[in-house]
């Protein structure tokens, strides 16, 4: 695939749709849908992207309720740059008016506390009860206790930052604070688990953020509980043995990780071998499952498995009918990213629209993965893959010309970076 044929497959899935008329209300689509009504819960890439799309899609008659906690959304993408001091936090808020005031979603700023899937009713925090024709969950992540640090040590000094927010700035002020000759350890969970923010993509960031300042004599330990890189091999191989060479020190298959809080020191096994290391920032990425709202709903089980099954014709629960999971939580062969978020989104709600309607699910639903990684403060590398339904195995496989990863890394990709981001988070919100 050559670069030309790559930004149309990146515009394709980013969804640039040029609505006639689209003005400060949208033009919505004539359905005969009427008197219906979805509640899409959590407001991440997947559910601002399903809440929109199911307006534009469902039409005047079919009202959308977007219930989420928070006023902002802090994007995960891009979310690294934060470390190295690229990019601000402010630089990645994104709010709700667009989604409200365009498109007609109705949205509540409040938490989930029941779901009733055979009544089809949601309780909210604030007392109130929706009824829905159709529930989609997007509830994002959850993380467990993990390696002898619990919830409030990721709080605390021991911040994962995989949600993107005050953890974000916390662990920047600790990479700050490092003296020449420190070491930045961090941990990859066994996938899978979300990304961006990418592990490898950290890994190379703070590499360069130190080089850069001055503290070249620093070590970014990475321990990889998988037993090799997961994304990207060949550009993420080149970036820790040639671009961040004598800094990262990468260590793929360990296992036994464990730390210790009062002393600072990481234990791991690798290659059977048993082994200590002392660390200024231990930066530890625990195992993630689907976030609270799907156990609650019955969607995903604690006990049972991390993630919520469900049909990728539609994405509907495999276990409780009428519920729809999509994003980072649900159980898919495709990536835990905030690009495929976006195209799962669009799938289900395309599929919505149909089933109000008396119709069935596309049969043959296409998704596009597009993903850019910076590798220093200038440069990045890129990857995209086109996923398309397979009838006999009923999971989304590569199809076309599969993965593709970029051949080079570059700044001219790390530009396009800023280009596909700004077009993906405006498909999502505005």
């Amino acid at each position: 695939m050559n670069r030309r044929d790559f930004l149309r497959c990146c515009a394709a899935g980013a969804g640039l749709l040029l609505w006639p008329g689209v003005g400060r209300t949208a033009v919505l689509a004539q359905t005969g849908i009427t008197q219906r009504r979805v509640v899409v819960v959590g407001g991440g890439m997947a559910g601002a992207t399903a809440a929109k799309y199911l307006r534009l899609w469902g039409g005047a008659g079919l009202e959308v309720v977007l219930v989420e906690k928070n006023p902002t959304y802090v994007s995960n993408i891009m979310s690294n740059l934060v470390l190295s001091g690229t990019r601000t936090l402010s630089s990645l808020n994104y709010g709700y008016a667009t989604l409200s005031s365009k498109y007609g979603v109705v949205v509540k700023q409040a938490e989930v506390t029941a779901v009733d899937g055979q009544a089809k009713t949601v309780t909210l925090s604030d007392g109130s009860r929706l009824s829905y024709d159709r529930l989609v969950l997007a509830p994002g992540i959850r993380f467990d206790d993990a390696y002898g640090l619990t919830q409030a040590d990721y709080a605390g000094e021991f911040p994962h930052a995989w949600q993107a927010g005050p953890q974000t700035q916390k662990l920047r002020d600790q990479l700050a604070s490092m003296q020449n000759g420190d070491t930045f350890l961090m941990t990859i969970p066994t996938k899978p688990y979300r990304c961006p923010p990418g592990p490898y993509e950290r890994a190379c960031l703070v590499a360069d953020y130190l080089k850069s300042s001055g503290r070249g004599n620093c070590k970014v330990v990475v321990l990889d509980e998988n037993p090799s890189i997961q994304a990207e091999p060949h550009n993420f191989n080149l970036a820790f043995t040639q671009t961040h060479a004598g800094i990262i020190d990468y260590r793929p298959g360990t296992t036994n990780i464990q730390v210790d809080k009062v002393n600072r020191t990481i234990s791991f096994t690798q290659g059977g071998a048993a082994q200590v290391i002392n660390a200024k920032v231990i930066n530890v990425i625990p195992p993630h499952r689907a976030g609270v709202v799907a156990e609650m709903a019955g969607v995903a089980n604690s006990a049972g498995g991390r993630w919520a099954a469900v049909d990728v014709l539609s994405y509907e629960s495999t276990a409780v009918p009428f519920i729809h999971v999509i994003g980072d939580a649900s159980a898919t062969t495709q990536p835990k990213a905030g690009h495929i978020a976006n195209q799962e989104a669009k799938v289900c709600a395309d599929a919505i629209v149909r089933l109000l309607q008396g119709q069935q699910p596309d049969p043959a639903p296409v998704t596009n993965s597009a993903c850019y990684s910076p590798i220093t403060a200038t440069t990045a590398s890129w990857l995209t893959a086109v996923y398309q339904y397979d009838r006999s195995s009923k999971t989304m496989v590569p199809g076309g010309a599969g993965v593709v990863e970029a051949a080079s890394i570059s700044s001219k990709n790390f530009n396009q970076m800023n280009t596909w981001f700004t077009t993906l988070m405006s498909d999502s919100f505005a």
